[in-house]
């Protein structure tokens, strides 16, 4: 079944103090369009600069204790509860405005996100999810810091914490991450702290809107809080900040994540391996470009007169996405019996050539080397402008659905940068008989 993206119906805005700055600040989380991605917005700054949620901005330091955010001189700090809050919902597409450096800390918890969020109303687009997925095992494993990820059609995540104090101990939990689950049984848990390192974190300048009612906080023998919301609220919470730190990916995640004792700066490492090695997996099986009708038909069963695609000139797996040439000219064998007088094109084989553009791109892939991409349904295919020799067709096909059998694509023909064929287009695979 097709999922597809989110966002929220309208605008909701919630206060509070920072958690390190002590201030008083606002975030508003405001709607946003299909593969806008999960962005922040600092407000209180000249040109209200914007700072995406990816890899590439996080703040990679060992003693910050968070999980900061930077582009250019802008950065925004403690970010982990408010992305874990709209990753555990589900919300793809959101604009995260905040009025100072820092989102405001609440309880600790998601708790009071996740509620605005629901309240304010979560609808769906029109655009299909687009899912990282792992085909083999992922790990990362420093000075007893532990972080892996295998293969899963669902996000499962389980952890370990290990600490030498009698109220916390060796303890492990793991939770199947739906929206749902996440809300009852995750986005409660708060954040904590040792008692004998507050003073050490006031020092250096943090945790200054740091109190019982923003976190639990464990003493010698035990938690100073009154009760905790989960007996193992401790690594629930930690639970919730792996899936606020998954967020960095830049789409929903889909496999079993194992962490042991992993902080923030871990997680970012981790995240960072796991967008590393499924770009070198990409790198590895893709073939040399630009791809000439001879390497074009090492992939297609196609051949003369029905091989319709000249060249191909880009392959991008991350976005599994492909753009191949096709020439046309008036030895086209069609144009002999396709308004000779006044040769045109046939809408049945511009729709063929957006196949073939797909099939090279699926059949590239090294698990369905030696296999045959099928059309088996064409939807929602209009032919804008006739195609005449002499145009050139650029043809982009770009997968919004792919599995081990069958694929979806949406394709358009372009002619001198302007659109004159578009179809979505149902893929089926079969082993070569």
């Amino acid at each position: 079944m097709v999922e597809y993206q989110k966002t929220i119906s309208g605008e909701v805005s919630i206060s509070g103090v920072g958690l390190h700055t002590g201030q008083e600040t606002t975030i508003t989380f405001k709607p946003a369009e299909p593969d806008t991605g999960i962005r922040f917005v600092r407000a209180d700054l000249p040109g209200k600069p914007v700072i995406e949620v990816s890899a590439d901005n996080a703040v990679l330091e060992e003693s910050l204790y968070l999980t900061a955010l930077g582009k250019g001189e802008t950065q925004i700090k403690t970010v982990e509860h408010v992305l874990a809050a709209c990753t555990g919902l589900g919300i793809d597409n959101i604009v995260l405005e905040v009025s100072s450096s820092e989102p405001p800390i609440s309880d600790g918890s998601a708790q009071v996100f996740v509620k605005a969020l629901r309240e304010v109303g979560i609808v769906t687009l029109d655009r299909p999810k687009q899912f990282i997925e792992v085909k083999e095992p992922i790990w990362l494993y420093e000075n007893g810091l532990e972080l892996a990820i295998i293969p899963s059609p669902r996000l499962e995540i389980t952890y370990k914490i290990d600490y030498d104090h009698p109220a916390v101990g060796i303890r492990s939990a793991s939770f199947l991450i739906t929206p749902e689950v996440f809300y009852e049984k995750i986005a409660p848990a708060r954040t904590f702290c040792f008692l004998k390192d507050v003073d050490v974190l006031r020092q250096q300048g943090k945790i200054k809107g740091g109190s019982l009612e923003t976190a639990i906080v464990i003493g010698e023998h035990d938690f100073l809080n009154e009760e905790l919301r989960f007996e193992d609220e401790i690594v629930r919470h930690k639970i919730l900040d792996v899936i606020g730190d998954l967020a960095l990916l830049g789409k929903p995640l889909k496999g079993h994540v194992i962490a042991v004792r992993s902080g923030h700066a871990f997680n970012i490492r981790f995240v960072r391996k796991i967008l590393k090695t499924l770009n070198g997996q990409a790198r590895e099986q893709a073939p040399p470009l630009p791809m000439d009708a001879v390497q074009i038909r090492k992939f297609l069963p196609h051949r003369y007169p029905f091989l319709l695609i000249d060249k191909v000139v880009e392959i991008d797996y991350s976005q599994m996405k492909v753009v191949a040439v096709k020439n046309v000219t008036n030895n086209e064998n069609f144009f002999t019996g396709h308004f000779p007088e006044e040769p045109i094109m046939p809408g049945v084989l511009l729709i063929e050539a957006m196949a073939q553009a797909g099939g090279v791109l699926l059949l590239s892939l090294s698990e369905n080397r030696g296999k045959i991409a099928y059309l088996v349904g064409v939807d929602h295919a209009k032919m804008r402008r006739k195609v005449v020799p002499g145009d050139q067709l650029v043809i982009e096909t770009k997968f919004t659905k792919i599995r081990k059998k069958a694929g979806k694509v949406q394709s358009t023909i372009h002619v001198d940068g302007v659109l004159v064929a578009e179809a979505e287009l149902f893929f089926s695979l079969g082993n070569d008989a």
